[in-house]
């Protein structure tokens, strides 16, 4: 099952998520992602969080899930039903931006959740996050704007090739090499590694 979570970070373009929500099944608002949805006239079919955001009003089409447990954050409460529901294949709006330690602690949850669901991706205007695997390959437009992030602090042994500032065994470490900005010379690119959390952003053209 497709699984579209929308929290109340950095909202989505309204396109982006309707053309998400066109593949989905299950449609969740985590807590005031839900007047995200409101907005750009869409209904979840389940709100759920601690509901310091957004207040029940009693007409609500959708489901409300008041979770009040301060030890997990409204995002991770969603994925924890998107779980419980068999969600397969996850698509996460609205996790960036804003506070930045919400997007860090977001992050945080990404590599909680990621072995617990096929693929879970976060999405934003400008980007599309996820956690590589050790081996990975995929086809780009080329002159993309491809990042790699060490979650883990430091990642090693990493290879890649069609970007145009390649590593061959290389590592990534906070605070002494990162791996941003890099750029796509063919369409075909592989990232392998053998150690570490490695996220990679590949950014699109917007002009919003």
């Amino acid at each position: 099952m497709n699984v579209v979570i929308l929290c109340d970070g950095n909202p989505p373009r309204p396109e982006q998520l309707k053309e998400a929500l066109k593949h989905s099944s299950l449609f969740i608002a985590a807590d005031g992602g839900a007047f995200i949805a409101e907005s750009m006239g869409v209904k979840p079919d389940i709100i759920i969080g601690d509901l310091d955001s957004y207040s029940e009003t009693g007409y609500e089409q959708a489901s409300v899930i008041h979770d009040p447990d301060q030890e997990t954050n409204d995002l991770e409460k969603a994925l924890a039903y998107a779980y419980k529901q068999e969600g397969k294949e996850v698509i996460v709006f609205g996790a960036t931006g804003k506070r930045l330690d919400h997007t860090l602690k977001n992050l945080s949850v990404l590599k909680q959740f990621n072995n617990q669901f096929k693929s879970l991706v976060f999405k934003d205007k400008y980007s599309v996050v996820f956690l590589l695997p050790e081996n990975f390959e995929t086809e780009l437009p080329l002159d993309t704007t491809v990042s790699l992030f060490p979650l883990s602090g430091r990642v090693e042994g990493i290879t890649t090739t069609g970007l145009k500032y390649a590593l061959s065994n290389g590592t990534l470490e906070n605070g002494i090499q990162d791996g941003s900005s890099n750029l796509t010379v063919e369409k075909k690119i592989e990232i392998n590694h053998k150690k570490g959390d490695l996220l990679i952003f590949i950014n699109h053209k917007t002009d919003r």
